[in-house]
């Protein structure tokens, strides 16, 4: 498939299995060009394979968002590909260790803690900053971080764990900081909540499809030039958190 100038771009990162893959292939569906963000070769390889073998327009693309430097080279390996960046879909999470307490606030380990942010808020920055010169090139840029209801204070779901619950509280945070800070340009900068969705991230012991879970990431990486700024959304509307 040629890429011409209307097509529009979209970096998913973690994009190569679970809800990351499922975005990566509604963008495509939609007719985005995929930049698959993704740390293994082979893992990213094999997506981008999945992707054109079902129609899509699709790049592999080396990314560790816990990298300065391998996040400065995926933003020159976007460039040199498209020369822009119509959607920035954040997707790359972690989970972080439980084993021995290791997330019970009582007995918390704050490695475990750096770890987790290093990857769920740290990385977001790290790769949203150096995609924003991309961005700003587009006629109506989107951002979704995809956050989780977890990090809901007033719902207060899921079991106790006490580095990533937090991670996507200050991740929901930054996205609110981030759209007050663009709030005079076209980026509009939201968070998604896909649910509780079956992969290897849950152990595949859950009621949702990474579709299922893809849904809302895709309409607020397609909303109109009106639509929310600093919003937290899942399925049935605005997240309370």
């Amino acid at each position: 498939m040629d890429r011409v100038n209307d097509t529009k771009i979209a970096l998913v990162t973690g994009a190569n299995k679970g809800i990351g893959f499922a975005i990566a292939q509604g963008l495509g569906a939609l007719g985005f060009t995929v930049a698959v963000g993704a740390r293994d070769e082979a893992r990213r390889t094999e997506a981008v394979d999945r992707l054109r073998a079902a129609g899509s327009d699709a790049f592999g693309v080396a990314l560790d968002v816990t990298s300065d430097e391998s996040v400065a080279a995926a933003a020159s390996t976007v460039e040199q590909t498209v020369g822009r960046l119509d959607v920035l879909v954040n997707n790359a999470g972690i989970g972080g260790r439980i084993d021995g307490g290791a997330q019970d606030p009582v007995t918390l380990d704050l490695d475990v803690v750096r770890t987790v942010l290093d990857t769920n808020v740290f990385g977001v920055v790290r790769v949203t900053n150096a995609m924003l010169p991309l961005l700003r090139r587009a006629a109506a840029p989107r951002i979704v971080n995809i956050s989780s209801n977890m990090g809901s204070l007033t719902l207060r779901t899921g079991p106790i764990l006490a580095a990533y619950a937090p991670s996507k509280s200050m991740l929901n945070s930054v996205t609110v900081q981030y759209a007050r800070a663009l709030a005079e340009t076209n980026i509009l900068v939201n968070a998604a909540c896909p649910g509780y969705v079956a992969t290897d991230f849950t152990g595949f012991n859950a009621p949702r499809t990474p579709e299922q879970g893809a849904a809302i990431a895709l309409r607020l990486a397609t909303l109109p030039d009106d639509g929310p700024r600093g919003g937290f959304f899942d399925d049935a509307g605005v997240v309370a958190w």
